[in-house]
């Protein structure tokens, strides 16, 4: 049986969050960051996320970091703020078996306990594993922009899905 524990992020979880994260910079279009990150700015990153108020948590499995997700102001005039962008990733070897869900779903309790009323997720496409989980979370797809961004040489669109946690039924 594998043991898993969501907690809060520190700035000491930055190495390992970095491991994780700039796989998918260096080998993917899902991160449209094109360099990889070091571990003082992820670890100020982290910081930045919690001097805003919001979380940032980490999903630990058999005491190992296996995955974060957090969230950010969507935009910064003041009357965007009740909504946040949400972001998660998984350590490469640990997609596939519910524990994007179970992490996502962390997060998503504590927005609400934040008294936030919209959650945004956009994701590089294609992509049907981040869809298919945002959609079973209650995600609906609200926009989708062609050739948005270009990394590795071709063009890629993101779309973007929204839950209202005001009307999930849970909030």
């Amino acid at each position: 049986m594998t043991a898993t524990r969501i907690r809060p992020a520190t700035p000491l979880d930055a190495a390992r969050i970095c491991a994780i994260y700039n796989h998918y910079v260096t080998t993917t279009t899902v991160s449209f960051e094109e360099d990889a990150v070091g571990e003082a700015e992820m670890a100020q990153r982290i910081a930045d996320v919690g001097a805003a108020g919001l979380p940032w948590l980490v999903l630990e499995v058999d005491g190992t970091l296996a995955g974060y997700a957090y969230a950010t102001k969507w935009r910064v005039r003041p009357a965007y703020r009740h909504s946040v962008e949400s972001t998660v990733y998984l350590d490469k070897d640990c997609t596939g078996r519910g524990l994007g869900r179970v992490l996502y779903g962390a997060l998503l309790d504590e927005l609400r306990k934040c008294e936030l009323r919209l959650v945004i997720g956009g994701i590089a496409q294609p992509n049907a594993g981040s869809v298919g989980l945002h959609e079973a979370l209650g995600f609906r797809k609200v926009a989708h922009f062609s050739e948005v961004g270009m990394k590795f040489g071709r063009w890629v669109d993101v779309g973007y899905w929204e839950l209202n946690l005001a009307r999930d039924g849970q909030g």
